[in-house]
């Protein structure tokens, strides 16, 4: 969603709060692509400081299914968003000194485009469903926190392969 801020940068000491519905229903980046189960509506609040700085405050909760790093069942993490930006409106155009903020398309604010920055920042490096998780089976692919599977569970040093090479030859024998 877009949020027009021409009239707040236009009028010194302005200021506007609005509720905002996030649009996003998943959060798409290279590592994949993640389904928003839960998001709440966001109340941000626009100030004008004597036509120097707009200040952009506000806060949400989204909660994000995100699979698990060992059994890859769905966990749905949730991400407690604080918006606290400051952008600087004293340069010779207000537009110029805004070109470099991805969330800013000349006055218009880009909501969408603010929260996913502020999700991607704070992606957690592993989600486990449980701190006790079993993960997969390498060989059957069977969810070991569901049951155990009936692979063979000790693997074999592949540095004495040639050694159990020798002992496989006698017992031919």
């Amino acid at each position: 969603m877009r949020v027009e801020l021409a009239d707040i940068i236009s009028c010194e000491n302005k200021e506007i709060s609005k509720q905002v519905e996030i649009e996003l229903m998943s959060f798409d980046s290279k590592l994949g692509r993640f389904p928003i189960v839960k998001k709440t509506p966001f109340e941000l609040k626009f100030v004008n400081e004597n036509n120097k700085r707009l200040l952009i405050q506000g806060e949400t909760e989204v909660t994000i299914a995100i699979p698990c790093g060992r059994c890859l069942e769905d966990v749905d993490s949730e991400f407690f968003i604080a918006i606290d930006k400051e952008i600087d409106l004293t340069g010779s155009d207000a537009e110029n000194s805004m070109e470099g903020l991805n969330y800013m398309i000349g006055t218009n604010l880009d909501v969408d485009q603010l929260i996913f920055g502020e999700i991607l920042v704070s992606w957690p490096m592993k989600v486990l469903c449980r701190e006790d998780c079993k993960g997969i089976c390498k060989r059957c692919g069977a969810n070991l926190n569901m049951a155990e599977c009936q692979c063979q569970k000790t693997e074999p040093d592949p540095r004495m392969a040639a050694i159990q090479d020798i002992f496989n030859k006698f017992k031919e024998v």
